[in-house]
């Protein structure tokens, strides 16, 4: 029997890495639906990401001041976008290389959106972030929106990484949990200002995309209503 795309029902769940205890009752933990989308659905969402990345090109961040590169590569989808330069962090509505505006946000996507975020206005960013085996993002809030109460919606495909994250503090502690192909997160409520960062890709670990590594898919909704 042929199986449909599809979109696995897994009760949310903290995956904490071995080396990982788990979060005091104090600190509340992102919300993760392990294996969210099945492999038939990771397949189609790469061939989507591979069509957007043809309309609007992976291009390096650059840290604001320094216009250091980031170590991911990215782009973005939706009706606005996220850039970093040497100006500053902002959403907006042009490829900053091509001028183009950015491709439309897959169903698919739309989809998890409807499903994990239960926010009742639709996304208007999709980030896409690749990481190549030696990429990494340290800790940072998502705070560059004017719609803070909805929520981040998170979409791995590809290696797994090691996700670090604390409370909305910087400085408080941390704890880690592992990010396979397939899984989803939710960053929403206590947890929307949290502190989250990758500490490292662990290669190897999915067949997902023939070059390795990871895209990571974010969506976001920017400006209130």
């Amino acid at each position: 029997m042929t199986r449909k795309a599809g979109f696995h029902e897994n009760a949310s769940i903290t995956k904490l890495t071995d080396d990982a205890a788990a979060p005091p009752a104090s600190q509340p933990a992102p919300k993760l639906h392990p294996g969210y989308l099945d492999r038939i659905a990771q397949e189609q969402l790469v061939a989507a990401v591979r069509d957007i990345i043809r309309q609007a090109p992976l291009f390096p961040p650059r840290m604001p001041r320094t216009g250091s590169p980031f170590s991911v590569r990215m782009t973005n989808c939706g009706r606005l976008g996220w850039v970093s330069d040497i100006d500053g962090y902002r959403y907006q509505e042009t490829h900053p290389l091509t001028g183009q505006p950015w491709p439309p946000i897959p169903e698919l996507l739309l989809k998890a959106w409807s499903e994990l975020g239960r926010y009742p206005h639709e996304p208007e960013a999709c980030l896409i972030n690749y990481y190549g085996p030696a990429a990494k993002m340290g800790l940072h809030q998502d705070r560059d929106e004017n719609d803070l109460q909805a929520p981040v919606v998170s979409l791995s495909l590809g290696d797994t990484c090691i996700f670090r994250y604390a409370g909305i503090q910087r400085r408080g502690p941390t704890h880690t949990l592992r990010l396979a192909s397939g899984d989803a997160m939710v960053l929403a409520n206590e947890t929307r200002l949290a502190f989250h960062g990758v500490d490292r890709i662990v290669a190897g670990t999915s067949t997902l995309l023939a070059e390795g590594g990871r895209f990571n898919l974010t969506l976001r909704r920017v400006t209130e209503l």
